[in-house]
Parts: structure tokens; C-alpha cells; sequence
């Protein structure tokens, strides 16, 4: 093994190198986590997962540095730029090979293995490296904490700047860059230490590894969207990460459609046949609705059924996404889906958690609406739980009504009895309702009433009529067809209600077989 006696000020380079790796490799396990979160679900099983084998595979590459006894600091460069690499590039792969294969998961796993396994070798050759400047105890203790120093610093990057405003594309190439950047700069330090059969490769490597992430940074827009444009049937016109999912907008002939995170979510040729069976039952269902919640819709489609209202004097919706909403209220597509409902005075607009906003609120409010995303994780389980829902119940007046969409009564029967048995669990009297949509199948939606018993909410559904609106389905006949169900092909009686403690629903929604047809 070769020796080298570097100064105090070399060691620097060292330790920075480090921090580098620390920052960079922090930032791709949180990226590869939410990739994976997105793409294969369960946040709480995937983010553990992720850790766990990136961790692993720490280990395994400090076990295989042992196996390297000569010319090590050209080892620990080589990693080095290997890092800066698949640390820039892993986010951009995985979004550009999901239209190529149904094995994505196998894609994030490989980049979790391969960047785990160039951080755990890094770690044990910077302090062999190292080794004859300092002294043991400080040596190890110094390499570690730059190393810890650096995640810190990457943890709070990605949580405050990488994922808000840059997006899961274009942060692994701000990280990257750095950790390049500074290898870099320890090769030009190290230089005359270095094996000269190496510095050719070396010289040729730096120009051919910035070329490549300065031209994939460059190009990223325009390679998600074409491996976006893979993974869907129609043409995508629209796509955006945001801090909280990924927003897409398909087009085929005149008809869009919108996608969470690849999830279906709406389409401009049926879209009423969901709105209006979520609106207009709970809204005739109430006396007086004049102070209306809605809760995600961010679309806007619910704002223009409840505008349809005369009595109806305010309308707080609350979404999670400001860019969700921002589409709503400025996109031409959802502005002519949604009468441009976002500029009426009665609308105000609150981007915030759900969950964190019924906590805080002190107003009072006739008429609830949740249009949630599916429950398939455990974040969007939260907000389907009796605790949340008893939020619900202590902000809605006595003689108010909420209803939830509820998933499909027959693909997610377990998931749609569920939400069913946590509402009437919540102080509610709850009664299933649903609709056929083309887009989606059979839907559900499970009404919720602080007063009336189920048989009484069931009577007056049975009496609405509709003619007093602008609709373009609902009438007083589909009630029947609404309120009417088959035999449950599952035993209810084994369904738990969904709580924060006990997270039973997103369970269920995943063993379901909704998602096949999505």
C-alpha cells in the first residue's frame, strides 16, 4: 500500500471531499425514497426499504474497500466521479425508463445498491488516505463528522430548497455537481501523487463526466417528458414535480386527462358524472348551505357545481399544492372544464394540509366536500382516519352534511366499507352512494350526516329532483340507481375502521384490484 504524506492543508481537501459525498448521497437516498414512493407506493414501506438496502450496501462497500491495497487515493477518485455521475443522473433515469419497463422498482433499487456501495467504500479510503497526517482518533472522528455534516446539510437542502423549488430533476444535478466539483479540485490538489499512468484517464474522465451532467441537467425537461410520453397512451401536454406529486395532463383528440403521480384522476369527457353525484346529493341535502369546505378538488370542477348554488355566500377550498390549484384557476384546459369557478368572489383559496388546517380553523361550515387523491399511501391514508374525520365533525354545524369520495364499491370494496364504518365510527350516520364513470368504472362516495338517521338520509335523496340546476346528468331518477347496492362480495364484519394509530386503509386500497385498470 502506498503512503502518502499529505500536509494538514491536503486533509482539508480530504475531509471536504467528504462532505461532498455526505451531502450528495443524503439528498439521493431522499430522492430514490420518493421516487420509489411515487412509482411503487407505500411511502412508509418504500422509504424504509430504501434506507435499509442503501445502508447495506454502505456496509458492503466498506467491506470491499479492504480488498484495495494499492494506489488508493486513485480508487477513492474513481469513486468520486462514479458518485457525482449516478447521483446527478439517478432521478432523471428512473423518470425516463418508466415508459420502458413495468420493472421500474428494479431501476431505484440498482441506483439505491450502486450509490450506497460508492459511499461506503469512500468513507474507509479517505481515512486510510488520511491516515499518516492525523493521528487515529482524530482521523476517524473527522472523516465521520464531515461526512454526517454534509448529510445534514443535504437533508436540509432537499426539504427547504432541492424539492420546492427545484424539483426531483433538476436537485440531483445541483448535488451532484458540487461532489463533482469537488473531486475536481482534490484531483488538482493530489495531482503529483497520483500514479501518472493515471492522469490521462483522469484528464480525459473530469471533461467527459461534466459534459455529460452539464448536457442530461440541460436536456432533463425535455427526456422526463419524452420517457413520460413512453409511459402514457395519449400525448402529454403538461407535466410538473412538485413538492408534493407529480402533476401530468394528457391529451387524446379534444379530451384531456389529468394524472397524481401516474394515478387517474379526472378526464374532461365524464368528468360530471363524478362531480355531480359529489356535489349536488350533499348540497340538496342541507337547508341552508351558505359556508361550503372543499378539501383537495384543486381541479376547480367542485367550485363550479357548488357555485350553481344561489344561497351558497362562501367557498373555502383548501389543497395541499398551490401548483394544483394555480392550474386550476390559470390553465385554459381547467378553466373551460371549470367556468374558470376560481374567480368567482366567493371562492377563497387556502394551500395548506388538510389535517393541519381543520386543527387550526375556527370557522363553522354547512357543507363539507373531500375530493382526496386514492388512499394508496400512508400520507393520503391520514386524511381518510376517524381522527380527521372527527376534525370534520366539530367544524360542520348541527344540521350540516359532508360527504368524501370513497374509492370504487367494488374493485376497493374493503377500502370503500372502510370509509364507510370510520364516518359512522365518527360521530356521522354514514350512507354509501355511487355512479358508473367511464374513465374510472363503478365509484363510491360515502355521505355523512350530524342529524338524520340512514333511512331518513336515503328518503330525501330518493325525493330530489334537480330541475332548479344547470346540470348534465344527475337527475331525480339516478338517485335510485345511486343509493342501490348488490350483496357485498366480502364479509364486512371483517373490515376495521381506519385510524392514525391503526392505518388499515391504504392496506386495503392496495390489495385491492382497482389499480389494474388505472
Amino acid at each position: 500500500m502506498n503512503t502518502l504524506p499529505l500536509s494538514q492543508k491536503k486533509s482539508r481537501i480530504l475531509k471536504l471531499a467528504l462532505f461532498a459525498t455526505g451531502l450528495s448521497g443524503i439528498v439521493a437516498e431522499y430522492i430514490l425514497s420518493t421516487l420509489a414512493t411515487y412509482f411503487l407506493g407505500d411511502s412508509v414501506f418504500q422509504w424504509t426499504m430504501i434506507l435499509s438496502i442503501m445502508l447495506f450496501a454502505m456496509g458492503v462497500g466498506s467491506r470491499l474497500s479492504t480488498f484495495f491495497t494499492t494506489k488508493i487515493l486513485e480508487k477513492f477518485l474513481i469513486a468520486e466521479f462514479l458518485l457525482s455521475l449516478l447521483t446527478s443522473t439517478a432521478a432523471l433515469a428512473t423518470y425516463f425508463l418508466v415508459g420502458f419497463t413495468e420493472n421500474i422498482g428494479l431501476v431505484i433499487y440498482s441506483f439505491s445498491i450502486a450509490i450506497g456501495l460508492l459511499i461506503g467504500m469512500e468513507i474507509p479510503l479517505v481515512t486510510r488516505i488520511n491516515q499518516d497526517n492525523e493521528e487515529l482518533r482524530t482521523n476517524i472522528a473527522g472523516v465521520m463528522e464531515n461526512d454526517y455534516y454534509g448529510s445534514l446539510i443535504g437533508g436540509l437542502f432537499f426539504v427547504f430548497v432541492g424539492l420546492p423549488f427545484l424539483g426531483l430533476t433538476h436537485t440531483p444535478f445541483i448535488l451532484g455537481g458540487i461532489n463533482f466539483l469537488v473531486a475536481i479540485a482534490l484531483f488538482v490538489r493530489l495531482k503529483k501523487y497520483i500514479t501518472v499512468s493515471y492522469l490521462i484517464p483522469f484528464k480525459i474522465t473530469i471533461p467527459v463526466v461534466l459534459c455529460t451532467i452539464l448536457f442530461l441537467s440541460y436536456n432533463a425537461d425535455e427526456i422526463v417528458l419524452y420517457g413520460e410520453q413512453k409511459k402514457f397512451n395519449d400525448k402529454v401536454v403538461f407535466s410538473k414535480q412538485t413538492r408534493y406529486q407529480k402533476i401530468t395532463i394528457t391529451q387524446w383528440k379534444e379530451h384531456y386527462w389529468l394524472y397524481l403521480n401516474a394515478s387517474k384522476q379526472l378526464c374532461t369527457f365524464d368528468e360530471f358524472l363524478y362531480h355531480e353525484p359529489l356535489v349536488h346529493p350533499v348540497m340538496k341535502l342541507t337547508k341552508d348551505p351558505r359556508n361550503v369546505l372543499i378539501l383537495g378538488a384543486g381541479d376547480g370542477c367542485a367550485i363550479r357545481e357548488v357555485l350553481k348554488y344561489q344561497e351558497v355566500q362562501n367557498i373555502t377550498l383548501v389543497d395541499i399544492d398551490p401548483e394544483m390549484t394555480k392550474i386550476g384557476k390559470s390553465n385554459e384546459i381547467f378553466t373551460t372544464m371549470n367556468d374558470s369557478a376560481y374567480y368567482n368572489p366567493k371562492v377563497k383559496v387556502v394551500n395548506q394540509d388538510a389535517f393541519q388546517f381543520l386543527e387550526n380553523s375556527t370557522e363553522f361550515y354547512d357543507v363539507m366536500i373531500l375530493d382526496f387523491p386514492d388512499p394508496k399511501s400512508i400520507d393520503l391514508n391520514r386524511v381518510y382516519t376517524k381522527e380527521f374525520y372527527r376534525l370534520c365533525h366539530k367544524r360542520l354545524r348541527p344540521l350540516g352534511n359532508i360527504i368524501t369520495q370513497a374509492v370504487s364499491p367494488y374493485y376497493t370494496t374493503k377500502a370503500f366499507r372502510s370509509i364507510e364504518k370510520t364516518i359512522d365510527a365518527s360521530g356521522f350516520t354514514a350512507l354509501p352512494i355511487h355512479n358508473h364513470v367511464y374513465s374510472f368504472g363503478e365509484w363510491g362516495w360515502v355521505i355523512g350526516s350530524k342529524q338524520q338517521t340512514k333511512s331518513e338520509l336515503k328518503e330525501d335523496l330518493l325525493k330530489m329532483t334537480f330541475d332548479d340546476l344547470d346540470v348534465k346528468w344527475i337527475t331525480n331518477e339516478s338517485m335510485n340507481l345511486m343509493t342501490s347496492f348488490g350483496r357485498d362480495l366480502i364479509k364486512v364484519d371483517s373490515v376495521e375502521v381506519n385510524t392514525v394509530r391503526n392505518p388499515v386503509l391504504y392496506k386495503y386500497y392496495l390489495d385491492g384490484t382497482w389499480a389494474k385498470f388505472l
